[in-house]
């Protein structure tokens, strides 16, 4: 072995120091560098398994959240459906009772006219008659020559009155 030595020119203090030198930078580098790069790898990784947990967690809230807004969807679907509802058949009661109204209304109107046509029939018949009568006395008292006294022309009146009742 000291041939080898001698032969690549080794010197035992030079490679005693060399190797007392590596065992303190190792030792060195070991404590000051390697144990706080494993130091923050280990904080890395679970900060990183912590930020999957939160994940997981986020995505079960999320479908929470979700489903409830899908029932709270469905609630006011299902009241807007009932509201719907009421308002036709409160329409169509509103409608019922208007066409109630109309049809009470068109009913006075044409009882209205009824008893309007009556009563012009009624008006027309008195003027017929006294438009008759009037006649009937003129032309008596033509036809018979002489001035009619008031009782006469009243009881000829009436007597054409009778047979046009008749």
């Amino acid at each position: 072995m000291t041939q080898i030595a001698e032969q690549f020119h080794v010197t035992w203090q030079l490679l005693i120091s060399q190797i007392i030198l590596f065992v303190i930078v190792a030792v060195m580098l070991k404590k000051f560098a390697y144990a706080p790069v494993l130091k923050v790898l280990e904080e890395r990784r679970q900060r990183i398994a912590e930020g999957l947990a939160n994940a997981d967690t986020i995505k079960q809230e999320l479908a929470k959240a979700q489903a409830k807004a899908q029932e709270i969807l469905n609630q006011a679907n299902a009241q807007s459906n009932k509201l719907i509802e009421e308002a036709r058949q409160a329409a169509a009661k509103v409608l019922e009772q208007e066409t109630q109204k109309a049809v009470a209304a068109a009913q006075d109107i044409v009882t209205k006219a009824r008893e309007a046509s009556e009563a012009e029939l009624a008006r027309m018949k008195t003027e017929l008659r006294r438009e008759v009568g009037r006649l009937v006395v003129s032309t008596t008292a033509k036809v018979a020559g002489k001035v009619l006294t008031p009782d006469d022309q009243q009881r000829l009146t009436e007597e054409a009155n009778r047979e046009l009742a008749a």
